[in-house]
């Protein structure tokens, strides 16, 4: 429990910064400029996507719906990858807890990572699907999620503090705290000496991690201490880039999605790009840089950790335990319905189960899609349980192919 406190310690002021800034972003940034730069079939709008989706903080199962929407909004498929591969990566708040915990030189080879990889995964796109020969959808209309236009700068501020510390929390909380605990245990289980076995041996050890870390789920942020826990047993650091990129980047749930609404081509150029960038990347940082840039940093953490408890740390970890408790709370405490304005009008109600829906981003993308449907009035998704209440009298087929148009199931 020591080595998970001492960790949470470390993580937890740059944690509440990150997600306040990942917050104020959501709230003042226009979600039209996400629309607006992405359209083309060229390397600019590739280029566009891997800079928006950087600081974004979304998760891989977040932005499958958010990417797929910039998709039917006119996002060229070069871009879309591009966005999909360079989003989950990174985003404001692992940026910030990547500094905390791994110093300086890993904190700027993340966001580097991300933007070569989508470069390179959306170019590829392009030139392998000869997008310049097909005709991008054009949006109809913005993104109904996210209506900024006549908000005041205080309702943005309390829209951002939701965001920050109710919403994200709930998508990535769950993930973060798995990711502390798993950190700890490899610290106590783990021996010493266990990756000392591939000190002359980078790439078996970068395809040991891979074999683990594409399949499974990770978050950005939530993969940093395992990251932290493996290097501080002899890790090298070019294997703990390759688990930051590809854990947060690929996993099952999200291949299969990409699978069924991309297409194979774009699956295999999705996967290829990530996994072919993390080990040359990785390579590069064994082989070329210094180690001690990287490793500097980690000893002087964990020196830090028989140094004293920090009190302000100590309030830090208090105030983000708080939140993270209250978000879960939120989440599954079980809201009762809320009366619907067409109640009064006597409008139909009635309700699907969608499946897939992993985090708020989710969520807001299929209630998006679904009021776009002609004939639907209202919609409301309680996320633990998928069910979606639509009012309204719109044709059953046309909802349920909107929610499917985001790589969700449906049933009913």
């Amino acid at each position: 429990m020591r080595e998970i406190f001492e960790l949470i310690n470390s993580m937890s002021p740059y944690l509440l910064l990150g997600f306040t800034l990942a917050g104020i972003m959501h709230a003042f940034i226009p979600a039209t400029i996400y629309n607006r730069y992405l359209s083309g079939n060229n390397f600019r709008s590739v280029l566009n996507a891997a800079i928006l989706g950087i600081p974004l903080p979304l998760c891989s199962c977040g932005v499958i719906p958010t990417a797929m929407s910039l998709r039917k909004d006119g996002a060229s498929k070069g871009a879309t990858v591009s966005f999909l591969i360079a989003t989950p990566q990174t985003g404001i708040d692992s940026i910030i807890a990547t500094y905390s915990l791994m110093g300086l030189p890993f904190a700027l080879l993340r966001p580097l990572a991300a933007l070569v990889t989508a470069l390179f995964g959306g170019s590829l796109t392009n030139y392998i699907e000869k997008i310049n020969n097909e005709t991008t959808a054009t949006s109809e209309a913005a993104a109904c999620c996210r209506q900024e236009a006549k908000s005041s700068v205080a309702q943005k501020l309390r829209n951002a503090m939701n965001y920050a510390y109710i919403e994200m929390m709930q998508d990535i909380g769950k993930w973060l705290v798995m990711g502390l605990v798993i950190a700890g245990v490899i610290t106590v289980f783990v021996p010493d000496t266990f990756f000392s076995l591939f000190a002359d041996k980078p790439l078996a050890s970068m395809l040991l991690v891979l074999l683990f870390a594409v399949p499974m789920y990770l978050c950005a942020t939530g993969s940093i201490p395992i990251a932290v826990a493996l290097m501080l047993k002899g890790l090298s650091p070019g294997t703990a880039l390759v688990l930051l990129m590809a854990g947060p980047a690929v996993n099952v749930a999200s291949l299969l999605v990409i699978g069924k609404v991309m297409g194979k081509k774009s699956l295999l150029t999705y996967l290829f790009s990530i996994i072919s960038c993390a080990l040359l990347l990785g390579l590069g940082i064994d082989y070329l840089l210094p180690r001690e840039w990287f490793v500097s940093p980690l000893e002087q953490i964990h020196a830090c950790h028989d140094c004293g408890i920090s009190y302000f740390s100590t309030v830090c970890t208090v105030i983000l335990t708080l939140l993270l408790a209250n978000a879960f709370i939120q989440r599954y405490r079980g809201k009762k319905d809320e009366t619907c304005s067409c109640h009064a009008c006597n409008v139909t109600a009635w309700s699907i189960i969608i499946k897939g829906m992993n985090c708020n981003h989710c969520k807001s993308n299929a209630e998006a899609n679904i009021i776009k449907v002609a004939g639907v009035e209202s919609v409301k998704i309680d996320l633990p349980t998928g069910k979606a209440t639509i009012y309204g009298t719109p044709n059953r087929k046309d909802v349920i192919k909107a929610v499917e148009k985001l790589g969700f199931t449906v049933e009913e």
